[in-house]
């Protein structure tokens, strides 16, 4: 490996320059621009990540395309042989990889090595891939000719992934695009890059070839770079709505298959029958984890009828018990935030809040350890509406809101009328109602009795409404779908009684 893929958790103090990885090795960026890369937990600089231009971006994609012939001529037992020694590579480096981005993200080791643990079951899914690309075949759909089909690669593929998962995003997307056939070229987060520099090594050590995966670095720019490129066919995207929404146009404007996974605003509704304690424990765990910078954490309670004053006072009581620090420390729950900004900008929801009417139970300015860290406490705010910007927005941090409504439709009509559908969660006793919830919301993925309801690897992930963008959900089969195209192939041969080959028996037509 690498010392540019050395976790920088020994040497803070050292300011390492990040590159793009473009035919099997690094390349230094010659724009003349860099982002800076932070350890939260120290708020230190460590890392400058080079920013590509568009002829950068044009590099990678030509060596891609280049090594697309041979990758998808590959067969397919070779392919998966492959995938099998990523796989092993993956667990073997788990921890690892989970260092890389505690380091850089900030999120806590265990979180971390969660992060890694989902991405892994992206790639054992792949493995499989000799059986998810089987097609199908009709005898005698006419007399002598038969039907088939096949499913094929793009090409050169594209992913776009977000800071909040700088490792299991990437998998998310490079690995069914591979296992297809594609080739791809990889434009992750500017915040947290080093991750993807590691899996690009890994790759290279599993014995992919050369070419085949690329790592560019940049903003905008180079996003614009990658959904403009007339020889990339299709491109994944996780992030914000707003982003999302700009990736579809341009891209599909440019001819382009795309998949764009947008914010989340997740509802997890609680029934007075519910288990309460149950309840709030998966509330907190599911609001506050990874700092609450994931898509699918619960940020809005609706509490149902007489359940809330319960259900608030035993969130309260266990907030005091989550200890917030680096994540590097065994007995830290939640770290910091990404970047000194965003921790500043979720921050401002709690007073804005106040100043809208809500009860702040629980500030998380006050619990924040001391230092140069991004910190920020988890906070709970009480009595929500939606008119407030703090129901109303994505705050991606430790913010957790209650609303109180008095019945089930009430709390139902909250979540669908609410302009994101990525995930929602029902807690309840009652199997008729849950079955009548699954029915009746709005929403992607559902939860019962489950605060975070993220699909195994082998069903397919992503929301309604303005939490996606395009048709195609990402990874399981609508993933492998989205990175292939079908083909149909009807065949007729000459007719065996006009054939002079002896076949030693009559034929049959």
């Amino acid at each position: 490996m690498t010392e540019l893929a050395t976790p920088p958790v020994e040497r803070e103090q050292d300011v390492k320059r990040i590159s793009h990885w473009i035919g099997g090795h690094l390349v230094e960026g010659r724009s003349g621009r860099s982002g800076p890369v932070y350890n939260p937990a120290l708020g230190t600089q460590t890392g400058a990540v080079d920013f590509a231009t568009p002829e950068e971006v044009d590099l990678a994609v030509q060596t891609a395309r280049e090594a697309f012939e041979s990758w998808r001529a590959m067969s397919l037992s070779k392919r998966t042989a492959i995938f099998f020694q990523i796989r092993e590579l993956v667990h073997e480096r788990h921890e690892e990889i989970a260092r890389i981005l505690t380091a850089e993200h900030g999120k806590v080791l265990s979180d971390a090595m969660g992060e890694v643990a989902r991405g892994l079951e992206v790639i054992e899914y792949c493995c499989g891939i000799p059986e998810l690309l089987k097609g199908d075949f009709s005898e005698q759909a006419s007399t002598g000719i038969d039907v088939y089909s096949i499913r094929q690669p793009l090409g050169v593929v594209a992913g776009i992934t977000p800071f909040n998962f700088p490792a299991m995003v990437p998998m998310w997307m490079w690995a069914p695009a591979l296992a297809c056939g594609n080739t791809f070229v990889l434009k992750p987060s500017e915040k947290d890059p080093s991750a993807s520099l590691y899996a690009a090594e890994l790759l290279k050590e599993a014995g992919v070839p050369d070419g085949v995966f690329n790592v560019v670095h940049g903003d905008k720019v180079a996003v614009d770079a990658v959904l403009e490129h007339p020889d990339i066919q299709a491109v994944s995207f996780v992030g914000s709505t707003p982003i999302a929404r700009y990736v579809y146009e341009t891209g599909t404007k440019h001819g382009k298959r795309v998949q764009a996974l947008g914010g989340a605003k997740n509802h997890m509704i609680v029934l007075p029958d519910a288990d309460i304690d149950m309840a709030a424990d998966a509330a907190v765990s599911a609001a506050y984890g990874s700092a609450g910078e994931r898509c699918m954490a619960i940020s809005q309670v609706v509490a149902v009828g007489d359940a809330a004053d319960r259900l608030v006072k035993a969130i309260e009581n266990r907030l005091p018990k989550i200890k917030v620090g680096n994540g590097l420390e065994p007995d830290v729950e939640m770290g910091p935030l990404v970047t000194r900004e965003h921790r500043d900008k979720v921050a401002s929801y709690i007073d804005g809040a106040r100043e809208q009417g809500a009860d702040v139970v629980a500030d998380g300015r006050e619990s924040a350890p001391d230092g140069d860290g991004f910190f920020l406490g988890v906070s709970l705010l009480d009595n929500v509406t939606p008119e407030m910007d703090a129901y109303k927005d994505e705050i991606f941090g430790p913010v957790l809101g209650v609303t109180r409504v008095g019945t089930y439709n009430e709390a139902v009509r909250l979540v669908n009328e609410n302009p994101y559908g990525n995930g929602t969660a029902i807690f309840t006793r009652d199997g008729g109602v849950a079955r009548q919830f699954q029915f009746d919301v709005q929403a992607g993925m559902v939860g019962i009795n489950v605060p975070i309801p993220v699909p195994v690897a082998y069903y397919s992930f992503g929301g309604w409404k303005n939490s996606l963008f395009g048709d195609t959900h990402i990874y399981g089969p609508e993933g492998i779908n989205f990175y292939t195209r079908g083909k149909v192939v009807t065949s007729r041969w000459p007719d065996p009684a006009t054939s002079k080959v002896d076949l030693g028996f009559p034929r049959t037509r």
